[in-house]
């Protein structure tokens, strides 16, 4: 039997427990119906076949039986199910032990449960585990369920930690809330300031859309304009492009501010994205006045002025428009 197949052993036959009586009438015309039995889900019995799967070269598989305990996890004794994840130790079974939970907190069978991980995740001596244990709550509702843990893993010791953390934030505010939903937007501005790794707050500015950015933390995000790391200025410079109306005039006014007085070169062609991003068109006046603080960026803002003045009104049109003119240079 191909080993793929053992997986399906975990549910406990539940595809025979599913098919309609119909089809298992057609399947035996002359005999009686046999006598349907459930068969307990066993966590042990899908921590076997996991352990042996994660040794496999195939993905597939290995996705398959990622997923085999995800939807498994609903039916799965809770206290087995914790109890095994307690007390594993190798970090790609934390993982998918993890992700269990999570799947029941997801689906309310057990609202709590993503609590156990996010405990693990912020106090396993393991920083391998404690990286696997974050990995688990990506693009799921973490964000709204677990506090000020994202603030609390971003000061974590381990580099790793720091970055799956970072990552989460950017995939969860990009996968699962759009860019709309503005509590996850705060809590990764928030999760940016408390940050002590300049490398982990820039990665996250950068990438973050900040459309519906609360006023709070636009506050906060303009303080992280006088960073004293120029990627965080820069990435900061980035991300107050994309603020809402109402905070549109302050931060417009701050990177026009910054910018006459800003000496890294990198951090003043962020500044000028911004301001083109906040102004559009509008922005044509206040992009010429700059021209003259730097001559070595008026190449830059010069083909910034071109594409604004070009009419298009959709912001990721004008990055192609932009990147188009600098490659035909």
């Amino acid at each position: 039997m191909p080993r793929f197949l053992h997986g399906l052993r975990a549910f406990g036959g539940l595809a025979l427990m599913l098919a309609s009586p119909a089809v298992l009438a057609q399947s035996t015309p002359t005999a009686a119906a046999p006598a349907l039995r459930g068969e307990r889900c066993s966590v042990q019995g899908l921590m076997d076949q996991l352990r042996e799967g994660l040794r496999s070269r195939s993905k597939a598989y290995r996705d398959y039986l990622n997923a085999v305990l995800r939807e498994a996890a609903v039916s799965l004794p809770s206290g087995e199910l914790h109890a095994a994840f307690d007390r594993e130790t190798d970090p790609a079974m934390v993982e998918q032990l993890a992700s269990a939970l999570v799947a029941r907190s997801e689906r309310e069978a057990e609202k709590d449960a993503i609590q156990a991980v996010a405990r693990r995740a912020l106090e396993d001596r393991d920083p391998a585990v404690r990286a696997a244990t974050v990995r688990a709550m990506r693009r799921t509702g973490a964000l709204e369920k677990t506090g000020d843990m994202y603030e609390r893993l971003m000061r974590d010791g381990s580099p790793e930690v720091r970055m799956e953390a970072a990552t989460n934030l950017i995939e969860d505010n990009q996968y699962v809330y759009s860019g709309y939903h503005g509590p996850a937007t705060d809590m990764a501005v928030n999760a940016a300031v408390a940050s002590a790794d300049p490398k982990v707050t820039a990665k996250l500015l950068e990438s973050l859309d900040t459309r519906r950015l609360g006023p709070e933390a636009g506050q906060k995000l303009l303080g992280m304009l006088g960073h004293e790391s120029a990627d965080v200025r820069r990435a900061a410079a980035l991300a107050m492009g994309g603020v809402p109306a109402a905070q549109m005039g302050p931060a417009r006014e701050a990177l026009v501010g910054m910018y006459r007085g800003e000496r890294d070169a990198g951090v003043r062609k962020a500044l000028v994205q911004g301001i083109a991003e906040l102004g559009f068109a509008d922005a044509v006046p206040e992009l010429r006045k700059l021209r003259s603080v730097d001559p070595g960026m008026a190449p830059e803002i010069d083909a910034w002025i071109r594409v604004l003045e070009s009419g298009v009104q959709e912001w990721d049109l004008l990055l192609r428009e932009k990147q188009r003119l600098q490659q035909v240079r």
